[in-house]
């Protein structure tokens, strides 16, 4: 049988062996897919290589606290570029094998100038895919309004950049008014992309309300400007609908954002500048339009002038010709309306004077024979009037003499009801029947009328015709 190991005897032998195959430091390529640095300053990384999208070797490694001070800024300052998840590195490492924790790389150096090379490379794969694809330039193809007022921030609320954006904007010369509203992302860091990316989104649902965007943030460390060349942000700016504006806050280099954007400033304060000075351009040229048409209106009107002064003198000889004309025509005309009619007047006159002859006897005779038709009409009226009152009186007399009969009749009823109803009720009076030989038993001022309602040693009240006694109940 095989010699037997225990596990321990197993790991100290693996790890004897890798001290024997590398019993100096080794340089290794790879890139950081995950690294935490605990509040003691250690910082734990994994390590991968990747073969297109699949991770074909992963390993655990370590900078101690010590050298992690050194290297981080010594990497951040030579690169430009934060030290985190997601690079590429060059570094100078340890193999270590512990029984219990296993395999892992101790990092003791590291070589900036590979990871900028890396970076260059990924930036320039960035920009030669955006042409590939055709998209490289499409934000620049869009049409910049000449007066662009209103305008979507993707910044920072409380970055210095944005502030110093705002009071630019606000504070110009010309005191043009501008409308702004801030879709707040985060401007370093891991969250930068797809916090502006979100905020581009955001946008989008207002996009015919927006006349351009800006992405602006302030001056910082050139590790801060990793997060603006990556593809996906960069594919989002070159689709948006809107003409992207970028003031970055950095003079040295342009990011991806930079190249892709519509239009490229320096810094937040040059963005509204740029936006002032367009507004302004505008501005001018609208003076130098009144001016034009000032001007142009003033020749047109010197000119009408003239020209409705030569005309009103033609027409001045025209229409006083014309007047006289008309005058003496109108006054032969009023002369034989005149002659025309006061011969009219005189016919009509005379044929009124008849017609009213005519009606005065037309009325006269109306009137007589109306009034004998009334006089006829109230005698026949008279008459029957008065034959219907006889009858009318007599059947009221008849009426009457049936209800006063009827009116005894149900009074004597009634009254022999009364007597009737009033012996019941004499008949009926306790006392009447106390007087009778009966008597009325009382609980508590209540009349007992059931056995059921009486209790042992209650007391009842027992009333007679002469008087009344009190017992009390012994046995039921």
């Amino acid at each position: 049988m095989d010699q037997k190991l225990t596990l321990l005897q197993l790991n100290e032998s693996i790890k004897d062996t890798l001290s024997d195959a590398f019993p100096t430091t080794v340089w290794v390529v790879a890139e950081v897919s995950e690294m935490k640095e605990n509040r003691t300053g250690h910082c734990y990384l994994e390590l991968i290589e990747k073969e297109g999208n699949s991770i074909i070797a992963r390993s655990r490694a370590t900078i101690w606290s010590y050298t992690f001070r050194m290297l981080k800024p010594y990497f951040e300052t030579s690169t430009g570029q934060q030290f985190s998840e997601g690079i590429k590195i060059l570094v100078q490492v340890t193999v270590e094998y512990h029984p219990v924790y296993g395999l892992s790389l101790n990092i003791k150096d590291i070589d900036p100038v590979y990871t900028v090379g890396d970076m260059a490379l990924q930036r320039k794969e960035i920009i030669n895919r955006l042409q590939t694809e055709g998209i490289f330039d499409m934000n620049k193809e869009l049409e910049l309004p000449l007066v662009p007022q209103k305008i979507a921030i993707i910044s920072s609320a409380t970055a210095a950049g944005f502030q110093d954006f705002m009071n630019q904007l606000n504070s110009n010369e010309f005191e043009f008014k501008f409308y702004t509203k801030l879709f707040e992302a985060t401007m370093q860091g891991a969250e930068t992309v797809p916090s502006i990316i979100n905020a581009l989104e955001r946008i989008f649902e207002y996009e015919h309300f927006f006349d351009a965007v800006v992405i602006i943030r302030g001056g910082g460390a050139t590790a801060d400007l990793s997060s603006f060349d990556d593809y996906d942000l960069a594919f989002n700016i070159t689709q948006f609908p809107l003409p992207v504006i970028t003031g970055i806050g950095h003079e040295k280099d342009d990011t991806i954002i930079d190249l892709v954007a519509h239009t490229r400033m320096k810094t937040p304060t040059a963005v509204a500048e740029f936006l002032i000075t367009g507004v302004a351009r505008f501005y001018e040229r609208l003076l130098d339009m009144e001016t034009e048409i000032i001007q142009f209106a003033r020749n047109t009107i010197d000119e009408e002038q003239n020209r409705l002064e030569r005309i009103a003198t033609g027409l001045n000889f025209s229409v006083t010709e014309f007047i006289n004309e008309k005058q003496t025509r109108l006054t032969k005309m009023g002369n034989e309306l005149q002659q025309n009619v006061s011969q009219f007047s005189f016919k009509k006159k005379y044929e009124i004077n008849n017609i009213k002859h005519d009606l005065e006897s037309a009325v006269s005779l109306w009137f007589v024979e109306t009034k004998n038709r009334m006089e006829q009409k109230r005698r026949i009226l008279k008459r029957v009037a008065g034959a219907t009152l006889l009858k009318e009186s007599a059947v009221l007399v008849h009426f009457k003499d049936l209800i006063t009969s009827k009116s005894r009749k149900m009074i004597f009823r009634e009254e022999e009801k009364i007597h009737i109803n009033e012996n019941s009720v004499r008949l009926l009076n306790p006392e009447n029947i106390l007087k009778r030989g009966y008597s009325l038993t009382l609980k508590n001022g209540e009349i007992l009328k059931s056995a059921s309602q009486l209790n042992i040693n209650d007391e009842i009240e027992t009333r007679f015709n002469d008087g009344k006694v009190k017992s009390k109940i012994i046995k039921k």
